[in-house]
């Protein structure tokens, strides 16, 4: 799997706790982060990059893109050129948003690439689920997690400032739209109350992993013992240790990742 940095150890979380016997791979292109920002020709160069990478230099069997920003992107490309199935963030945090709310008004917080992408208004419009949708952008929010500051007054104020237009639609159920936003998840909560259930799509990628896999007969023989291996594009030291406090002890050694 691979992300830009830091945001996507959410779904590598999940992906160890449910499939432990499953190899794990994961590039963080600190490098180059924060994808959000970039232009989205320029963001599926690096995700052709990336995945091409697993697939060649680690004989990945298959790809989650664990950024949302890349799967607007270039989901669509690397699922037709790719010879593994590729597994996106979008889809099935979709799914859980709109199983989430109760009043059918919802909320999708992600970076400007992102929700300028429209992916997320085309996922949940695909769920079929009578919702009414409001999204927000949210520069800034990546920047300070790839910092490891995700409380703090600086944290609260910038998103008091663009939660603003998901407060004023009154939405009951928000999804964290950036695999990054989950480490923000006390700040976000305490700004829109306990009132708006907040949903991120680690853990449905990670079923969503499981579940492909079964289907094609790849998944790991019962009581196999998963290796996992980090890579960065960046500062290795800084990833392995700012990495190992928002993941946990698998993450105690980082490599180094060449974009080619």
């Amino acid at each position: 799997m691979f992300d830009s940095g830091f945001g996507g150890l959410t779904v590598a979380r999940a992906t160890i706790d449910l499939l432990p016997g499953e190899d794990v791979v994961y590039i963080g292109d600190t490098g180059r982060y924060p994808f959000g920002s970039k232009p989205l020709t320029d963001v599926r160069g690096y995700a052709r990059q990336l995945a091409w990478s697993l697939v060649k230099e680690h004989n990945a069997k298959a790809i989650v893109v664990a950024c949302n920003t890349a799967t607007a992107a270039g989901l669509d490309d690397l699922r037709s050129e790719l010879p593994v199935p590729v597994i996106d963030v979008i889809a099935p945090g979709s799914a859980s948003l709109v199983r989430a709310t109760v009043t059918g008004r919802v909320g999708v917080i992600g970076t400007v690439g992102t929700v300028a992408s429209g992916a997320y208004v085309r996922a949940i419009a695909d769920t079929g689920a009578p919702v009414s949708l409001t999204s927000a952008a949210c520069p800034g929010f990546v920047e300070f997690v790839e910092r490891g500051q995700t409380t703090g007054d600086e944290v609260t104020v910038l998103a008091e400032r663009l939660l603003a237009p998901i407060q004023a639609a009154d939405v009951d159920a928000l999804l964290l739209g950036c695999t990054h936003y989950p480490f923000l998840a006390r700040t976000i909560g305490d700004v829109l109350g306990p009132g708006v259930t907040l949903v991120s799509s680690a853990d449905e990628t990670a079923f969503a992993v499981r579940v492909t896999l079964g289907e094609l007969g790849l998944l790991r023989d019962e009581g196999a013992i998963g290796e996992h291996r980090f890579l960065s594009s960046g500062d290795v030291d800084r990833f392995r240790e700012l990495g190992s406090r928002l993941l946990g002890p698998e993450l105690d050694h980082t490599e180094r990742w060449e974009p080619s």
